[in-house]
């Protein structure tokens, strides 16, 4: 009895592995069916094995969210190329522009906002912390290279209280000469990261067409780029790449200064103060770039509102503040 119960033992074994061995293709079938549409049919599914159905929610999931996000991929794009999305958010608390009535117009000279292409082939923006060997292979000088001067002087010019009542306009002109219009009601993004991101989906194209030293003039299409960014709902453009040069979208009948440490040195406030009140635009540049200095040819005279060197933030701020107080802005 030992040795006949031994033997179906063996038997009972060996008709085990056959059977295993026999549904193995159906359960490698069942898992591609599993992988597929959502309307893969019955008898696969059967097939299926519980690790190959746990693959099959786990594409399906990451379609789901692909398809929240809108986010798709046309052939011959270089979208890959380009940052997640930064969506620009609109602050509800920004009165609307003034007309031609008295306003600041702010000029950003200067500012190093230059996307590059890294070695993952990726659009970044070109800075000193990240791109030490680029800046070698391009021969630039990387303390040059300082776009979080120009995040830090738009925070402080759309955060004010000037801005938030309807009273300033702010036009930023990069390194390369590229002019970018900004609305005021734009909520510039908190972080340098998510700032980069937002440039480099602006500017890119730039680079891709005319070179990364390029600025669009007159003679350039500029509805051929579409080089805007727009709010997440609706349909106002909140960034805007315009054609140069700065002197056609300044008003002409407004008195133009240039902030500059080698200026004439005055107070802001008294300055501001002696004003003429006939409610004339006033044009005032400053340099967003780590050294240098910033005297364009269209205004009519240079300043200095301190007697210390001030970052550019803090300049913008000083200046912006007298002018809340002549205006009584609180």
């Amino acid at each position: 009895m030992g040795g006949k119960g031994t033997k179906r033992l063996q038997q009972a074994t060996r008709g085990a592995v056959d059977a295993h061995k026999r549904h193995k293709p159906a359960t490698a079938a069942g898992s591609l069916a599993a992988r597929s549409a959502s309307g893969a049919a019955p008898v696969a599914r059967a097939f299926a094995s519980p690790s190959a159905s746990a693959s099959a929610a786990a594409v399906g999931a990451t379609t789901a969210r692909e398809a929240t996000n809108g986010h798709v991929a046309l052939e011959g794009d270089n979208d890959d190329a380009l940052p997640d999305e930064e969506a620009p958010e609109v602050d509800v608390d920004v009165k609307a522009p003034a007309g031609g009535g008295k306003r600041v117009i702010i000029v950003l000279d200067k500012a190093c906002l230059e996307p590059v292409k890294s070695k993952s082939g990726k659009f970044e923006l070109l800075n000193c912390d990240d791109h030490l060997a680029l800046h070698k292979r391009l021969g630039k000088d990387p303390a040059d290279s300082r776009p979080d001067i120009a995040h830090q002087c738009l925070l402080s010019l759309l955060d004010s209280p000037l801005n938030k009542a309807g009273l300033l306009t702010v036009i930023l002109r990069t390194e390369t000469g590229v002019l970018v219009e900004i609305d005021p009601s734009i909520r510039i993004p908190r972080t340098f990261k998510r700032f980069a991101g937002l440039v480099v989906q602006l500017l890119h194209k730039v680079c891709l067409y005319h070179g990364p030293t390029a600025a669009l003039t007159r003679t350039h299409t500029h509805a051929r780029f579409q080089l805007r960014i727009r709010a997440t709902e609706g349909s106002k453009t909140l960034l805007r790449v315009i054609k140069n040069p700065v002197t056609d979208h300044l008003p002409a009948n407004a008195r133009k200064f240039a902030i500059e440490v080698t200026g004439t040195r005055v107070d802001p406030f008294e300055f501001v103060h002696h004003l003429p009140d006939d409610d004339s635009p006033v044009v005032f540049v400053f340099g967003a770039m780590a050294r240098g200095h910033v005297t364009p040819d269209y205004v009519d005279r240079c300043l200095c509102i301190s007697q210390y060197p001030l970052s550019g933030s803090v300049a913008i701020s000083r200046l912006l503040s007298a002018f809340e107080k002549k205006w009584n802005i609180i």
